[in-house]
């Protein structure tokens, strides 16, 4: 198989796994599409113009980090302050979700596991927290990457 066949063979099963995850947790249920949400500054930027992003969803979010920092993320990074990065509870490490919150936008990867208050789907690390303006605990958009566009 040609590493291109590869490729979408990937790009199908990180599809089938997004749709599935996103479809099964009633917690980000309700807010498809993308509405009128306006981006703003982005703070981290795709650097794969050919990165496509699943439908835009709603999800309650926390962060974290103080206390935390030295250690190892479950996928295996060494969490700093400057860290940017998320804590998902199921998609795979090394996912990159796309995060909006109040004009402000951020496409980062999953580095962990969490979190693990109820009602929450992301936590944040304080470098994603500062780059999005978060505040704390609140609700934020979200749209994972599921394919590779044609070039």
């Amino acid at each position: 198989m040609s590493a291109r066949g590869r490729r979408m063979v990937f790009a199908g099963l990180v599809a089938s796994l997004a749709i599935s995850v996103l479809g099964a947790t009633s917690v980000q249920a309700g807010t498809g599409g993308v509405g009128a949400v306006s981006e703003g500054p982005s703070a981290g930027a795709s650097s794969d113009p050919g990165l496509a992003f699943s439908p835009m969803r709603s999800a309650g979010a926390t962060w974290y980090g103080p206390g935390l920092y030295g250690n190892h993320t479950a996928c295996g990074e060494v969490l700093r302050q400057a860290t940017i990065g998320v804590a998902h509870r199921t998609l795979p490490c090394g996912t990159t979700v796309k995060l909006l919150y109040h004009g402000h936008s951020l496409v980062t990867t999953v580095i962990d596991r969490g979190p693990y208050t109820r009602g929450n789907s992301f936590d944040l690390t304080d470098g994603a927290r500062q780059a999005l303006h978060f505040s704390g605990a609140d609700r934020l958009r979200y749209a994972v990457a599921v394919q590779y566009a044609r070039r």
